[in-house]
């Protein structure tokens, strides 16, 4: 009688088995959500700055330093930019080209280059994001469109998550 039981309880045994793994170890395999850091720093009495930076990868898988952050004086917003920075000899921005913004519609906005009369460096440009920023629909796809030197473009995709994370940081 053992030997004919014998295999049943190994069965049984192997398929609990595989069932306790899949309910305890189910947290292992599935994509834990990211929390967004928008961090408040005092530059000087009543002068406020508000930013959320990401690091991001282009279509070429070249990574980029994504900050958009909002400037507040005495409780009024001076202005809300979103600064990009490539690896310095591989991305130089071609100033003073606007930014350009697409949707999934084919919507493209545009935000003006801060730095147009000078950047601090080749691979940096800063766009004024104010006008824009609310406009950007959080349930289609976004994608930046880089102005480069020698008339190059470089699509920047934009999750969804973080164009929340960005209207958040803008209306509070």
């Amino acid at each position: 009688m053992w030997p004919r039981i014998k295999p049943i309880l190994s069965k049984l045994l192997l398929l609990l088995s595989l069932v306790a793994f899949l309910i305890l170890g189910e947290s292992h395999f599935t994509v834990q959500p990211a929390w967004a850091e928008i961090r408040q720093i005092e530059e000087t009495p009543g002068q406020l700055l508000y930013q959320s930076q990401h690091s991001l990868r282009d279509q070429t898988g070249y990574s980029w330093q994504v900050v958009l952050f909002k400037q507040v004086k005495d409780s009024t917003v001076t202005g809300v930019n979103l600064r990009l920075v490539g690896f310095p000899g591989v991305a130089d921005f071609s100033h003073p080209k606007p930014l350009q913004i697409k949707i999934d519609t084919g919507e493209i906005f545009t935000a003006e280059d801060e730095f147009a009369d000078k950047s601090p460096a080749p691979n940096v440009g800063q766009y004024d994001f104010k006008s824009v920023l609310l406009k950007l629909p959080m349930s289609q796809r976004t994608v930046l469109l880089l102005p480069l030197a020698e008339d190059r473009t470089i699509a920047l995709p934009i999750p969804p998550s973080i164009i929340l994370e960005w209207q958040t940081l803008a209306q509070n």
